[in-house]
């Protein structure tokens, strides 16, 4: 076998190695990056149902603020408003919880103490569309309220209880601005009476003069001139507010794994697994070195043969 002819035997089966080993990347088209975590705020509508299951008030409607109730919303309908795309794998707490309080809307119902709550979790088939007439939707119901009250309507499964533990947060307190629960879509309040009768005063008993005491003679007060009038008038209380509301929820969010899961690529983030991550450089060092060996073996030959 001439030198030439060594020499493309051995180029040959370089570029065969080299082939082999790139050939599943090469033929490796790009991988779509898929949207099935990727879950988006979307809107909640709701309508109330009287005891005979007929609809209390306006239908379906996405509309806020604090309501005065002329029926207690003791049952709520809850769907998503129609033309949202949601993911299948999307969900939407969405919950209802009655509250007792001090007054009769938000700006007395100073301490309020929950009484009961119910939650339910919409998805894709909770979307409004053509075949309503025979859908049947997701209700939250609650105890009605027998005394001054407030109801609330949200989108997430906190329970405001004023517990400190997961899953529990502060209860609404107006004095104090606090402002829960989060996520407020609508808000009822009402009631005619208190829910904790007032405890009457005792009766303070009057003394008594012994008969033998002359009877008090009334002093002339010290300074019979009236008081000057204030000149500046007492500060005026600040304004208040009632806590925003929007229909527009987020999604339930995962609980991220108690054991982290190992990485690859030091944390890094793989690009959409497009398969850019793969060992490229790794095979095309390795079609190298075997040129260079091909190449070492055809000058080792052509020494033996000067040689001999």
């Amino acid at each position: 076998m001439s030198r030439s002819h060594h020499l493309r035997s051995l180029s040959a089966l370089a570029a065969t190695a080299f082939l082999a080993a790139a050939a599943p990347v090469l033929a490796a088209g790009p991988a779509s990056a898929t949207d099935a975590d990727a879950c988006q705020s979307a809107t909640v509508q709701y309508r109330i149902v009287g005891a005979d299951g007929n609809v209390v008030g306006a239908d379906w409607t996405s509309q806020g603020g604090f309501l005065q109730w002329d029926t207690v919303p003791g049952t709520v309908e809850v769907r998503l408003a129609p033309d949202q795309s949601v993911g299948d794998s999307c969900k939407y707490p969405v919950s209802l919880a009655e509250y007792t309080a001090e007054g009769s809307n938000w700006y007395t119902s100073g301490h309020q103490a929950m009484v009961d709550k119910a939650t339910v979790y919409l998805t894709a088939k909770d979307v409004a569309g053509a075949s309503d007439a025979q859908h049947t939707w997701q209700q939250l119901k609650v105890k009605s309220p027998d005394c001054y009250g407030q109801i609330d309507l949200y989108g997430d499964d906190v329970t405001y209880d004023g517990g400190t533990g997961e899953g529990h947060g502060p209860l609404p307190y107006e004095p104090d601005n606090i402002m829960t629960p989060y996520h407020l879509i609508a808000a009822w309040n009402g009631g005619d009476k208190e829910c904790t009768p007032s405890t009457p005063d005792s009766p303070t008993p009057t003394p008594t003069q012994p008969a033998s005491a002359p009877p008090a003679t009334p002093s002339a007060p010290a300074d019979s001139t009236p008081p000057a009038e204030e000149s500046t008038p007492p500060a005026s209380p600040k304004p208040s507010t009632t806590p925003p509301t929007s229909a527009h929820v987020p999604p339930l969010q995962s609980t991220p794994s108690a054991t982290p899961k190992a990485t690859p690529n030091g944390g890094n983030q793989p690009l959409a697994e497009t398969g850019s991550n793969a060992p490229i450089g790794l095979i095309a060092g390795g079609a190298a070195l075997v040129i260079a060996l091909g190449a070492g073996g055809v000058y080792a030959a052509g020494r033996a043969r000067r040689s001999s």
